[in-house]
């Protein structure tokens, strides 16, 4: 169903619901305990088969492409909702499929899905894990650990239009620093690694739906720096702070365990996230920067933290993991250490 190659042991299937068609990868026994593994942006389920074809005895792995990625019906991108259109996709995957009881885990942007999905359907979760997750208050826009906005009109937002438009030109090369392999390379995982099914996951990166209905999404004038805030399509101002809050997530009843888990070098979430434009205007790489006082990076492990402290003082329980010299990606980069941890999880 891809025109991705998949590793022996992954099936591709087109899963017809009544909200879209979705395109999933799946691994074990279909009467295996369902793990349900959300990739994050810019990328697509390609991105799991290590970790599904790894999984215990017993589990089944499923991994969908989220709308607007991978071969999934690109139905658009409603930046008001703060990612539940996905939200309500995985649950009716989820129904199509017959799950009651599943682990579920996110990378990335999946983390802040995983985590609304968590707020919306407790009751079908086991586990929930959380992989470089976005901040439960998004990514861009807020500040402090407690996730305030920074300015009313979600400012400050963008994203660099050269990869924008190399991404959508299918550029797979080297020769231009701000090519998606090039991206790969520095910030979803630690340099050198260099994985080696990369092509595949370049190949992935780069059915990435562009336009304004999907990545990057639309934005609109400020008066606020550096002048632009999100617009109402698409997935960037899908998970400014916005739009997207998952700071509900210590009510949920009931509380499934939760494993927070992230490479120690991760430069594309953190306290100085190199996609952060008040970390990049604090360093001097935007011109124009306000000051901190006005608008402070966002402490993206810290909201994250917070949140799940309240979690755990709520009755719930979570761990955190670091893995050492890691980036972004240390279920990639890792796999012996991630999985140890995340095998841990599931057999709990």
């Amino acid at each position: 169903m891809t025109a991705i190659s998949t590793l022996d042991g992954i099936t591709s299937h087109i899963v017809n619901t009544p909200r879209l068609a979705i395109h999933a990868l799946s691994s074990g026994a279909a009467d295996g305990i369902p793990v349900l593994f959300i990739h994050g942006n810019v990328s697509s389920a390609t991105f799991w088969e290590e970790t599904m074809l790894a999984l215990p005895t017993g589990y089944r792995g499923v991994a969908p492409d989220m709308r607007g990625y991978g071969d999934t019906e690109a139905k658009a991108i409603d930046a008001t909702l703060g990612l539940d259109d996905m939200v309500e996709d995985i649950h009716a995957l989820v129904q199509a499929l017959g799950l009651s009881k599943l682990h579920i885990v996110g990378h990335s942007m999946g983390g802040g899905i995983v985590m609304k999905y968590a707020i919306a359907h407790p009751a079908a979760l086991l586990s929930i894990t959380l992989v470089d997750t976005l901040s439960p208050y998004g990514y861009g826009g807020s500040k402090g650990e407690d996730g305030a906005m920074t300015y009313d009109d979600g400012a400050p937002s963008g994203v660099n239009p050269e990869f924008v438009q190399l991404l959508a030109a299918g550029e797979a090369g080297l020769d231009n620093p701000m090519s998606p392999r090039n991206v790969f390379r520095q910030f979803y995982v630690k340099p050198p690694f260099v994985p080696a099914r990369e092509d595949a996951l370049i190949a992935s990166m780069l059915t990435t739906k562009i336009g304004d209905d999907w990545y990057p999404g639309t934005a609109v004038p400020s008066p606020n720096w550096p002048g632009a805030a999100p617009g109402d399509r698409g997935v960037l101002p899908a998970f400014n702070r916005k739009y997207f809050n998952a700071s509900a997530l210590p009510a949920i009843d009931p509380k499934p365990p939760i494993l927070w888990i992230r490479g120690d070098s991760d430069l594309i979430v953190g306290d100085m996230a190199m996609f952060d434009l008040a970390a990049l205007g604090a360093i001097g790489a935007v011109p124009g920067y306000p000051g901190a006082e006005d608008c402070p990076p966002q402490p993206m492990l810290a909201q994250t933290r917070a949140v799940l402290e309240q979690y755990a003082a709520n009755g719930g329980h979570y761990e955190e993991v670091v893995i050492a010299d890691a980036g972004h990606s240390p279920f990639l980069e890792k796999p012996a250490e991630f999985n140890a941890a995340f095998h841990k999880v599931l057999l709990a």
